[in-house]
């Protein structure tokens, strides 16, 4: 049907109508910060509501419980993602890699095995087989990308690391 809309739009268009009736600005803010719990609910309902009706995309059945879960977890995440919602800054995940091997049951073994240790020998010897076992299926842990910002280090690391 060329009458659904996108998720996203779908978003978009609940949180903007519940705001408006709720008389809260958005002006030049980030709307995840305005959303009470009540007004999540809204926005959850209109979503749920959109699904039922079949007036937003999707390409997948979900029973209501279902459905419940994941307009909750469709809102939070383009609350974070969409421009018009997140005061126009561009997303950048927290923990990215961090689902790396997640498939993996032998991944998943490791890590949950991983999980039960303290010895830093034992975890350090873990860690070598899902470092090993990611390589193995093509993936690697991905390095966080961190930017530091030299100009709030004390003087002496931000000369001994700073961009002199």
């Amino acid at each position: 049907m060329s009458n659904q809309i996108s998720q996203r739009q779908a978003v978009v268009n609940a949180v903007n109508t519940v705001l408006a009736e709720a008389n809260i600005s958005t002006e030049g803010k980030v709307i995840k910060d305005l959303m009470t719990k009540e007004l999540r609910a809204q926005v959850n309902s209109i979503l749920f509501a959109g699904f039922r009706a079949n007036e937003i995309t999707a390409d997948f059945e979900k029973n209501d419980t279902e459905l419940k879960a994941y307009v909750s977890g469709l809102q939070s995440n383009w609350l974070n993602k969409a421009k018009e919602l997140n005061g126009g800054v561009a997303y950048v995940a927290k923990n990215p890699g961090s689902r790396t091997g997640t498939t993996d049951p032998q991944v998943k073994a490791l890590r949950a095995l991983l999980a039960t240790k303290t010895d830093s020998d034992e975890c350090d010897e873990i860690e070598g087989y899902i470092e090993s076992r990611l390589s193995e299926i093509g993936q690697s842990k991905k390095t966080k990308t961190v930017q530091v910002n030299y100009d709030d280090l004390p003087a002496e690391l931000k000369a001994k690391y700073g961009q002199a």
